[in-house]
């Protein structure tokens, strides 16, 4: 079953965290000092925040997805939107492990399908959590382009 995956820049978290936990009703599943996430039923969305002041608002969309079958599903479907694809394996991001396929939609909207596959201890590659790796659920600078690449991470 697929989940609706958006990931949302913010300048102060914890000012973030109070107005989506009230709008959601709910407290996020996983709060760490850079970053949150709410895994809703109603409406099924997993909701991301990360405190990235230098790239504030809507920072990428996609689906998430609970088997490596329904990722290869999703691939396909992507590979016919005719639209540059970019496949990360293993990818460490927003303090988990996942699967993931990349694109960007004719706008520059970068959207991301994955497969979790755990958590990790680090927002990023490497990256401790008191130092956020710019590299993470970041699209790259030519996003806007339709030959782009996103995100060297993702979430």
């Amino acid at each position: 079953m697929k989940r609706f995956h958006v990931h949302v820049g913010v300048a102060d978290l914890d000012q973030s965290v109070n107005f989506y936990s009230t709008v959601f009703g709910a407290a996020p599943a996983v709060r760490k000092p850079d970053y949150a996430k709410w895994m809703l039923e109603d409406p099924r969305i997993n909701f991301a925040i990360s405190q990235r002041p230098e790239r504030l608002g809507v920072n990428h969309l996609g689906l998430q997805v609970d088997s490596e079958d329904e990722l290869h599903a999703l691939k396909d479907q992507l590979q016919r939107a005719d639209r540059a694809l970019r496949e990360e394996t293993a990818a460490n991001c927003c303090y988990a492990k996942s699967d993931k396929y990349w694109v960007t939609d004719p706008q520059g909207v970068a959207w991301e399908t994955f497969h979790s596959l755990g958590a990790i201890p680090v927002y990023g590659d490497t990256a401790p959590a008191s130092e956020p790796t710019a590299a993470c659920c970041v699209p790259a600078p030519a996003a806007k382009s339709a030959d782009a690449a996103c995100c060297a991470g993702g979430c």
